[in-house]
């Protein structure tokens, strides 16, 4: 295997991304004495300016973190709740079997501006000004654009010229799309973090003190007060075809603040992984681990037809169980404990046999039982234009020529010289999902779109309560020490790639660049968790650069396969950490030719 980049390694500070500006971004707050913390989350904000075809300020965010002094791992979540006013008998009387996924309907509480106070506030050591500034000055002083939000906003762009105008104003230049490469602003969304910023300041001037000041002016202020009046009194075309008012109040933005919770835990031999917990996908990755603890994967080889073999079949057993018991814990009992026991992991392992299983079934933890949902598409709108096609899908990813392009979702790990680790994925509230907020310069995100609208299931749709996000960072200790962080773009196939980075490293000694260029595979087996709820059952997708003999042994185990270009995948692998010597070392995957790793 030909590796395009060196690991990079230093001892001030390990930095990836997605984006080589959020990544410049978040080294500079570094050189500057900040922590990892600090560097995060002007990072994170860097990236809501410079991708908003992935992320945006009415996103969420799920945040996994290693303190290094108070020994202690946490996750922040900033997903948020559904309003208070959402319930399945609402959608129903619309005459929907799933919640749609562009608009103002699937609209929940944007978490992501919370949850990243959050770690300054308790984590950082710098003010908010410091952090805000490279977001502030991208947004007024413009960026390069991707050529994924380049394809985005062409596609896109008939319905920011008619419909959603204030897209239109945000994205399209001189009412036209601009090309990949153009200097782009928004410079309204400039004005309301600097807005922010100086209610912040005008607040007090103790730095904790400015943090929850910008929290209250976001949750409680006149961000809420704005989203409030729009959501009421717009009506937005969406994907049904059809104008629909949303939910989401005022009332609902201040009801809430970003927890921080324990992680999902699990030793796998000498490493301790966290991920977040059930209201997140987060936990697949844990119990795909603790089914192939005790399987000789060194001895398969990696990349062998048989480790491809077993990895594909303890995903689909671990994603069965997703489907049937994962939801938001505060609302419904999630059998984390079990789903991760030895017990029941070893009874789930021995289901994986030499050939393909036709159809994997969620387990019966401590004898209970639960279901899989099945998707209910409604029927097309009548509107046939191209970016109809485009709002039916509900992943950020654009459809051109049948082939969808990567760039859904971003991420961002940090590591400094002191052994904090910060792993982030944010999302949600691309310029594809609903229409730009007047004044604000962003858009809601439309995660509700993951839940079910048939009652009685973990993720049903409910009240306040958490859509099942796919956005699962990882922090990983070796013997109790900071070892890993690490995240990728991807959906549902987050903690699949991931995965198999992660078991390059542990399992067969790769560098962390190396690891992130492996070829990639995965199962699309069951409904994704964006509308239209799109699977393909029993179906393999690989890259070519796996070994051609590896790809013989799958299809004769049964699997049937889907091999696309190499390197063609979705997935950045963005991941540092701790290496020998104390050495800090950063990597990111060359997909899509965006993501940047920097070491100093």
């Amino acid at each position: 295997m030909m590796v395009t980049r060196p690991e990079l390694t230093g001892d001030l500070g390990a930095v990836s991304s997605t984006h080589w500006l959020a990544s410049s971004a978040a080294m500079a707050i570094l050189e500057r004495g900040g922590n990892a913390f600090d560097a995060a989350v002007a990072g994170g904000f860097v990236l809501l300016v410079v991708e908003p075809h992935s992320n945006g300020l009415g996103g969420d965010v799920s945040i996994v973190f290693h303190a290094a002094e108070r020994r202690e791992t946490r996750v922040v979540c900033g997903q948020g709740p559904l309003p208070a006013a959402a319930t399945p008998d609402r959608f129903r009387a619309l005459g929907l079997r799933q919640i749609p996924g562009s608009g103002l309907l699937p609209a929940s509480v944007p978490g992501l501006f919370g949850a990243w106070l959050r770690v300054l506030a308790e984590c950082g050591t710098m003010r908010l000004g410091a952090v805000l500034e490279p977001a502030i000055g991208l947004a007024a002083a413009g960026h390069p654009l991707v050529p994924d939000a380049a394809r985005a906003i062409a596609a896109l762009a008939p319905l920011f010229r008619t419909e959603w105008v204030e897209s239109g104003r945000a994205y399209l230049l001189d009412g036209a799309a601009p090309p990949a490469g153009a200097r782009v602003r928004n410079e309204v969304l400039a004005a309301t973090m600097r807005r922010l910023l100086r209610e912040a300041e005008q607040a007090s001037g103790d730095r904790e003190a400015q943090i929850e000041a910008a929290r209250a002016a976001f949750y409680e202020g006149f961000v809420a007060e704005a989203i409030g009046d729009f959501v009421r009194c717009t009506d937005v075309l969406d994907a049904t075809g059809r104008r629909h008012r949303g939910m989401l109040t005022a009332a609902d933005l201040a009801a809430w603040k970003a927890p921080v919770e324990a992680p999902a835990s699990l030793d796998y031999g000498e490493y301790g992984v966290h991920k977040p917990g059930p209201w997140s996908q987060g936990p697949v990755f844990l119990q795909q681990l603790a089914l192939l603890d005790g399987v000789d994967l060194r001895g398969m080889g990696m990349g062998s037809g048989r480790y491809l073999h077993t990895l594909v079949e303890a995903a689909r057993l671990a994603f069965a169980d997703r489907e049937a018991w994962y939801g938001d814990p505060d609302h419904v009992p999630v059998p984390m404990a079990e789903l991760l026991s030895p017990g029941y992991s070893a009874s789930r392992r021995a289901l994986i046999g030499e050939l393909a299983a036709a159809s994997p079934q969620p387990g019966t933890p401590g004898g209970q039982r639960s279901w899989l949902p099945r998707p209910e598409p409604d029927p097309p709108p009548a509107l046939d234009a191209d970016w109809m096609a485009q709002l039916q899908s509900g992943m950020p990813t654009v459809v051109l020529a049948a082939t969808a392009r990567s760039g859904d979702t971003c991420t961002l790990a940090v590591a400094d010289r002191r052994g904090n680790l910060v792993a982030a994925v944010p999302s949600g509230g691309w310029l594809k999902s609903s229409p730009v907020i007047p004044g604000l310069g962003f858009p809601l995100g439309t995660r509700a779109q993951s839940m079910w609208l048939e009652e009685g299931h973990p993720n049903s749709l409910a009240p306040g309560k958490r859509p099942r996000t796919t956005l699962s960072p990882t922090v990983v200790l070796r013997d109790g020490e900071p070892f890993l962080a690490f995240g990728t773009p991807g959906g549902d196939r987050q903690d699949q790639w991931t995965l198999e980075s992660f078991l390059a490293v542990t399992e067969f000694g790769l560098d962390l660049q190396a690891a992130v260029e492996v070829p990639t595979f995965h199962t699309d087996h069951f409904p994704s968790s964006f509308t239209p709820r799109g699977c393909r059952p029993g179906l393999v997708a690989l890259e070519a650069t796996c070994d051609p003999t590896a790809v013989e042994d799958l299809r004769r185990r049964g699997h049937l396969l889907d091999v696309v270009p190499g390197h063609s995948m979705g997935g950045k692998v963005c991941a540092v950490g701790v290496g020998a010597h104390g050495f800090l070392r950063a990597a990111a995957g060359p997909r899509g030719r965006q993501a940047y790793a920097v070491c100093r």
